[in-house]
């Protein structure tokens, strides 16, 4: 059975770490490349951050690619340190010196447009972080998400809830533009993991325990890029996310990889139009549904809704037990 073809798109926090090693320890998944993007930290950050994970994975012949080191619109603002300003908890020490050198030349929107080129409505984009690649490859490209298979997204929310403003969730606000723009114009088939699926569907901090207790390499790693930080803290001050939906250990990119790697994680789907919020102090950034398509929108997008924590428990487990998949 042929394998599904992949490329990520990261913004490399500790989730997104961990959304990778799940993708490397799938068998059903070929990555043709990671590309990064400023977000959880500034890009040459997280460009290390991909090289320390793939290292860990012993997968380094997977090429990386630097790419948006901001929005498209106005300048970078950092609005949190949830993973720590390096976006791996502030723990590596033995950070590579040569890492530039293994990076690829060609520029991460450059080369997500030829890798999709080749391989036309073969390849399924995961986004991990603001989707600023993403829309300069549309803008580069007009004919790209048609040749896309499909889009898988963490980001979003859909009850007006947020995590970094009143109303908005990380990745959307970071660019509202760019995920604007995506949710827009990529008409293939998209797939939402949002801020509130991923927080409905939280698994237990025993779970987590034995998760980075495991003996093996990469549950070493995360055990030692969580061991830190105050998100992966049962003990930590309640945030948002514990006040609306209680406490628990969310992976959110993990959410939307899942998704990727076996359909049938996600047991229920809202299946409507949607629209990000461009304008106010309090919205800018916040996506709604249109449930009654009030806004005459042709294209609908696959909004989680719920999930087999069960089955999504199992890829977390596998993720950080089993040799990554060559």
């Amino acid at each position: 059975m042929a394998k599904k073809l992949v490329i990520i798109d990261a913004d490399c926090g500790i989730d997104d770490a961990q959304a990778i090693m799940m993708a490397l320890a799938a068998p059903n998944l070929h990555i043709l490349g990671i590309t990064c993007v400023f977000g959880n930290a500034a890009v040459e950050n997280v460009c290390q951050n991909v090289l320390r994970v793939l290292s860990v994975c012993e997968r380094e012949q997977i090429p990386v690619f630097q790419g948006s080191a901001g929005p498209l619109v106005g300048a970078h603002k950092p609005l949190s340190d949830h993973f720590g300003t390096d976006g791996l908890g502030d723990v590596i020490e033995d950070r590579d010196p040569q890492w530039r050198e293994k990076i690829q030349r060609e520029h991460a929107v450059n080369a997500m447009i030829r890798l999709v080129s080749e391989n036309q409505n073969q390849v399924s984009l995961v986004a991990l972080g603001p989707l600023t690649n993403l829309a300069l490859a549309v803008r580069l490209d007009p004919q790209f998400p048609q040749k896309l298979k499909d889009l898988f997204i963490m980001g979003g929310n859909m009850e007006g809830k947020g995590n970094v403003t009143l109303c908005g969730e990380f990745n959307f606000v970071m660019d509202p533009e760019s995920a604007y723009i995506v949710l827009e114009e990529f008409l293939c088939p998209t797939h939402l993991a949002t801020w509130e699926y991923s927080c409905r569907n939280s698994l237990t901090w025993e779970f987590f325990e034995e998760l980075i207790n495991q003996d093996a390499p990469a549950a070493r790693f995360m055990k030692m890029i969580t061991s830190k930080c105050w998100a992966y803290s049962k003990t930590a001050m309640m945030n948002k996310r514990d006040v609306y939906f209680g406490p628990g250990f969310v992976s959110y990119d993990a959410y939307a990889m899942a998704a990727c790697i076996d359909g049938s994680v996600v047991t229920e789907n809202i299946e409507c139009p949607v629209r990000v919020e461009l304008q106010g102090e309090i919205g800018r950034g916040m996506m709604a549904l249109d449930r009654t398509n009030q806004l005459k929108k042709r294209h609908r997008i696959f909004v989680m809704n719920k999930c087999d924590v069960a089955k999504f428990s199992q890829l977390l487990m596998e993720s950080l037990r089993q040799p990554c998949a060559k």
